[in-house]
């Protein structure tokens, strides 16, 4: 995607702050037409740049009490996509990522309870062909949740 212009920080830093805020109202704020964002917004869509959309529901109204951090120790780096694969069907799997570091990758999970996690460790994550190690990081509590912050002035204005 070609760079991203004034008009397109602005409709981003609004819709970050509120992704369900009426194309009228982010016109009306951005002093252009509601078709201009419209285009706009499906143009940063359509480059990549707008990743998705939707709800986040919390993990404990559905009886997820803990969150979990694994680090993942493969046999080979190079066993990563297969690995991957296996986690895919995991549900309780929500993020993974192949890091840098003491670990070949670091997942993120949600577990019912204890016992629930021991099984995900035990039964689902150590069995994997290729996995050597993990160590769980239990989180006790999530201090800080935001996205990346969007501003109006472009990378060359900020370190002039």
């Amino acid at each position: 995607m070609e760079k991203i212009d004034n008009l397109d920080r602005k409709i981003l830093r609004i819709l970050s702050q509120n992704a369900r805020i009426p194309f009228k109202d982010v016109a009306a704020e951005c002093g252009v037409s509601r078709a201009a964002i419209h285009q706009r917004v499906q143009h940063l869509v359509d480059g990549g740049v707008i990743t998705g959309s939707g709800f986040d529901v919390s993990p404990k109204s559905l009886g997820y009490t803990t969150c979990t951090y694994v680090g993942i120790t493969l046999e080979r780096g190079s066993m990563y996509k297969k690995v991957v694969e296996r986690l895919r069907h995991i549900p309780e799997i929500v993020e993974c990522h192949f890091t840098t570091g003491p670990y070949t990758m670091l997942v993120k999970l949600y577990a019912r309870d204890n016992e629930q996690l021991m099984d995900l460790l035990n039964g689902r994550l150590q069995d994997i062909p290729g996995v050597v190690a993990t160590e769980t990081l239990i989180s006790l509590e999530q201090s800080i949740k935001r996205d990346i912050i969007v501003s109006t002035m472009t990378d060359e204005e900020q370190t002039v």
